[in-house]
Formats: C-alpha cells, structure tokens, sequence
C-alpha cells in the first residue's frame, strides 16, 4: 500500500511538473497581453522636514491597476501600468512633541519596463523587467491639523525593477503575479514653503496578482 501511495504522489508530481512546462500558443512578437490587477503599494519611506523635524510617514495604499504589455519578440516585451493611488501622509516625532497631519494625496505614478520573459511558450512563465516611472501627485488635501495650511509635491521621476510570472490558463487566459520596486523621491512644501521635507524617499514596493487576456 505504501509502495501505490507513493507511486501515485510521484505520477502526481510528474504530471503537475509536465502542466507547468507543456508547450502553449502563447507570448509570440507582436501579441498584446492586457491584464487587471489587484495591487498594494507599500513606501518604504524616509526624510524629515527642515523646520519641525520627525520622520515622514505615508500609509499604504490598495487598488485596481491596469496594463498592457507589448511582445517586439517571444521574449523581449514593453508594459505601461496605468493606477493611481491615494496615501495619507503624516510627520512622526516632531519638536512639537506631536504628529503632524499632512492630509492625504493622489499618485499617478505611470511605469514603462522593458522586459525578458523566460519560457513564453510554457504554461509557467516567468519575467523581469526594468524601466522608468514618472508620479504626478494631485488631489491634495492639507488634512485636519490647525497649524497646517497648505501641502505641495513636486512631480518626481524614478526608476523600477520588475519581476513575476504568468501562468497560461488557455491560449487567451492567464494568470499573473508581479512585484515592482520603484525608487521615488518628491520635495514636499508645507505652508508654502514655511515648512519642508526635500527628497523625501517613497520608494514603494508594489504587489500585484490578477489576470490577462492576450490579443
């Protein structure tokens, strides 16, 4: 009984092994991949403001993100990720003895990566990727705190480091798992200028799972 226990575990393996290799109409020059994710954006933020001093603090964010991405070859590719965000800011450990609320703003943070995709003609396929990220921030909104009037960001460009897998449902349906780190500053004026936070670091890692449907 052991021996059939185990016999089958190994046949089960195999198969499992040979679905994740198995050859599929997929990721040929000139496909475009749209799919729809569900991500979270994480900062990895730092800096302190010039005047009050503490630390920068920015809440994470989740939210539906859209993209496409572009095959040149069955291994070289382009995706542009289309999202916007919206994250609290705040100032920890002031010398105000304090929290200083800096209400809350939108990000736009369009991202183009080139990529390499390993194995596009298996069900698995994993890819890296490397490129620029340009964040509009907008939507500011100076939050509750008396000593705060205003609260500008400056647009920022960035770089992002890229890398996740499909896994070909159907010839046309896949699943996907992506991560992206983007390296991303912004000077921050409080007050107009009374108060500021210069190169203040986001940096975000984000997380990304959802699905495709290739054209």
């Amino acid at each position: 009984m052991k021996k059939a226990t185990m016999l089958s575990l190994l046949a089960g393996t195999a198969l499992a092994l040979t679905s994740l290799t198995q050859p599929v109409l997929a990721k040929d020059a000139g496909d475009l991949l749209m799919r729809v994710r569900g991500i979270a954006v994480i900062p990895n933020e730092g800096g302190s403001t010039d005047a009050i001093g503490g630390q920068v603090d920015i809440g994470d964010a989740y939210m539906p993100e859209l993209d496409f991405t572009y095959f040149f070859t069955e291994n070289i590719a382009a995706e542009l990720i289309l999202a916007t965000a919206n994250h609290n800011v705040k100032v920890k450990d002031t010398s105000l003895s304090r929290d200083v609320d800096l209400g809350d703003v939108w990000l736009l943070p369009p991202t183009l990566t080139l990529q390499y995709h390993f194995m596009p003609k298996s069900a698995f396929s994993p890819y890296i990727g490397a490129g620029l990220n340009y964040t509009f921030f907008y939507g500011e909104d100076k939050g509750g705190d008396p000593a705060v009037t205003s609260v500008k960001y400056e647009d920022s460009l960035g770089y992002a480091l890229q890398a996740g897998f499909d896994y070909q449902l159907d010839n046309n349906w896949s699943l996907n798992f992506d991560v992206k780190k983007i390296f991303l500053e912004t000077d921050v004026k409080v007050n107009g200028g009374a108060i500021n936070a210069r190169d203040a670091k986001i940096d975000p890692w984000i997380f990304g799972v959802g699905i495709g449907y290739r054209f």
